[in-house]
């Protein structure tokens, strides 16, 4: 018997199938094998077809029903990771009206706090745990404010993990993690936020039905199993956000745990087990996927956008051709801690919450042509990542979540020894890398989701553990550049330290 997991995100579409019985991975994909385009009409704006999202998971699931060359009807379940806060919009014939406005993109900055002043910030926190902010809510009164034919014609809003359960089973459906990233969910009645819904102008008809994280949620269409090579009637037993679904996949579950992920953005999500909120709005507070309003888990989480991004930039723009990543780890060696004075704020990726929700660009700062080479820029790149991460671990551990010991998956930026140890060492923080991934989390996930696991801890299994960072004994040198970037970092965009 098999799982079938899928993880939507903003570079690629990533598909695995697993072992129900031992969790043994059958098959990876992804696709496409370069990264996803993200378009950007207008400075701030991100953009993706979810159409093209559709295309490239069926390209990654027919190589890996390739490779496995199993009995697809022997596929128990599927499962849905995704990129979160996204906005799909579809009419009544369940048809795409404009592109998905995605994660990163910053046009409803000034919309989510208007309606942070208008309802009431207190309110907000209080109820919904944040700021209506740049998120789906706030995207979608974007539309009705400057693409009102289109959202005349809206019969439901969606997360990018609803609109591929949608063209599996051929029904609009939502949860109540995913309403609490769109900030529609009020934990205090435990109900639709109508609060922000009537402080848009929005119809609570345009919200799909909710169901649970955890069940038979849909089962996957005749003409949609024909399109995919799967079987018809196949559930769809569990989606979430690719953070909460990145904290499955490590085993995170239980309060005072950590996981983080260096992608194109870099994130750091803690579970607490009561409702959480950042005065200051620096950090989002989300239901976890096990969160119930008798047993609540809350996922607190620090996203830095400027992240893996900023290092694929340096990689296009300023490596050799055709120079990896490894080989760009193997160059930035040669520089010092501290890339001898170099340093760069990593934020060119859309606003930043923990910089008080603005777009502030990135900065290369105390650039000496007389000594500063490739090798310095690779690593400051590197240590601007991770001290962008230890800058939103400190906002963390003012809200009371503490980072004793990091797990994290074995992709992008923690590949990275320098990252990774800067990292550890300034933290003083463990860091457990998982062999796994969000797809293997998604698929694990549905597992439970069908009862196959008799809990999430069966379904998690034991994590494997395939490295390990410590801190280093002597952090002086780190310390000194972190300070250092820091000190650029508050002068540079008029931070109070």
């Amino acid at each position: 018997m098999y799982l079938l997991g899928i993880d939507l995100g903003s570079s690629s579409v990533k598909v695995a199938l697993i072992q129900a019985d031992n969790h043994n991975c059958l098959a990876v994909a992804h696709y496409p094998k370069s990264e996803m385009k993200i378009y950007s009409p207008r400075a701030g704006w991100a953009e993706q077809s979810p159409e093209v999202w559709w295309s490239h998971f069926k390209q990654a699931l027919q190589e890996v029903l390739h490779k496995a060359q199993v009995d697809t009807s022997q596929i128990l379940g599927i499962g849905i990771s995704y990129q979160m806060h996204g906005l799909v919009i579809v009419d009544d014939q369940q048809e795409i009206l404009r592109p998905a406005i995605i994660w990163c993109d910053s046009r409803a900055v000034e919309i989510g706090q208007q309606a942070f002043e208008k309802i009431g910030e207190k309110k907000c926190l209080d109820h919904f745990l944040n700021s209506p902010g740049n998120f789906t809510a706030s995207k979608l009164k974007w539309v009705k404010e400057n693409e009102s034919e289109v959202f005349k014609k809206i019969d439901k809003m969606m997360l990018p993990g609803d609109y591929l359960a949608m063209k599996m089973s051929g029904r609009a459906q939502t949860t109540i993690p995913g309403l609490s990233e769109a900030i529609l969910w009020n934990f205090k009645e435990g109900k639709i936020a109508v609060d922000i819904l009537n402080a848009y102008g929005i119809s609570e008809q345009l919200i799909p039905e909710i169901v649970d994280t955890f069940s038979i949620q849909a089962k996957l269409s005749k003409s949609a199993a024909q399109e995919l090579g799967l079987i018809e009637g196949t559930p769809i037993s569990y989606r979430a956000g690719d953070q909460a679904n990145n904290a499955i996949s490590l085993g995170v579950i239980y309060p005072n745990t950590i996981a983080a992920t260096g992608g194109t953005s870099g994130v750091v999500y803690g579970i607490v087990d009561h409702a959480k909120a950042d005065s200051n709005s620096r950090l989002n507070s989300f239901a976890h996927v096990n969160h119930t309003s008798a047993d609540p888990r809350i996922g607190v989480l620090l996203c830095i956008n400027g992240a893996g991004s900023q290092y694929a930039w340096l990689k296009k723009q300023i490596a050799d051709a055709n120079l990896t990543y490894g080989e760009m780890e193997m160059e930035a060696r040669k520089a010092p801690v501290g890339s001898a004075g170099l340093c760069i704020l990593p934020y060119g990726n859309g606003s930043e919450r923990m910089l008080q929700n603005e777009y502030k660009g990135a900065s290369i700062l105390n650039l000496q042509f007389n000594i500063h080479g490739k090798a310095h820029l690779y690593r400051a790149a590197l240590e601007g990542i991770a001290f962008s991460f230890i800058y939103g671990l400190e906002v963390m551990a003012q809200a009371g979540v503490e980072a004793e010991k990091m797990y994290v998956g074995n992709d992008n930026l923690f590949q990275s020894k320098i990252f990774a140890q800067t990292l550890s060492s300034l933290a003083n923080a463990d860091i457990e890398v998982i062999e796994t991934n969000g797809a293997i989390g998604a698929a694990k996930g549905a597992g439970f989701g069908l009862g196959y696991y008799s809990s999430l801890d069966e379904a998690i299994g034991k994590p494997s553990v395939i490295k390990k960072y410590i801190p280093d004994i002597d952090t002086n040198e780190y310390r000194k550049a972190y300070q250092k970037w820091r000190h650029y970092l508050e002068q540079q965009y008029k931070i109070e330290g």
